[in-house]
């Protein structure tokens, strides 16, 4: 964590009230943004211990209650084996804009076969960096180096794994 927040005080928004979906996400070959919206903020996996939530790496929140990800924000094209997330930072200068992209291509990475191809972007606008960071966290070798990092692999471990929400 950093030793200054970056926004002390975000603006938290209520959970949306979930209905449970009686098939499994995984039960059928086509997958759809909601499917996707439940695995990252609302289903742990069926074989690893994922939190339900990611957390914010600078605050106890998730990234739904700061509106940093929404339904809305994801794309699939099945038929392509396509998955864009867009995600909104809650300041244009979040110098943690990486560090959730990571926890979303993670989480994804276990989730789903390799043959997925996922690009994860922060929404058009929304940070003062946004062609650097849209960089950093598509390309693959600047993936698996920031993974080897172990005070970053610590801090997204515990955002996806946490069980504080």
């Amino acid at each position: 964590m950093t030793l200054g927040l970056i926004n002390a005080n975000p603006v938290v928004h209520a959970k949306k009230e979930r209905i449970a979906r009686s098939e499994d996400p995984h039960a059928d070959d086509a997958v759809d943004p909601l499917d996707i919206y439940d695995i990252l903020l609302f289903f742990s996996s069926f074989s690893i211990s994922f939190s339900q939530d990611i957390r914010d790496p600078e605050h106890p929140y998730s990234l739904e209650q700061l509106s940093v990800l929404s339904e809305e924000s994801i794309t699939v094209d099945d038929k392509l084996g396509r998955i864009l997330i867009t995600f909104t930072p809650t300041v244009q200068h979040c110098s943690m804009a990486t560090v959730i992209g990571l926890c979303l291509r993670v989480k994804l990475k276990h989730c789903f076969p390799p043959h997925y191809k996922v690009d994860i972007k922060v929404s058009p606008g929304s940070h003062a960096d946004e062609e650097s960071v849209n960089k950093q966290l598509n390309d693959k070798e600047r993936v698996a180096a920031a993974m080897e990092n172990p005070n970053l692999r610590q801090l997204v471990d515990e955002c996806i794994y946490s069980n504080e929400l």
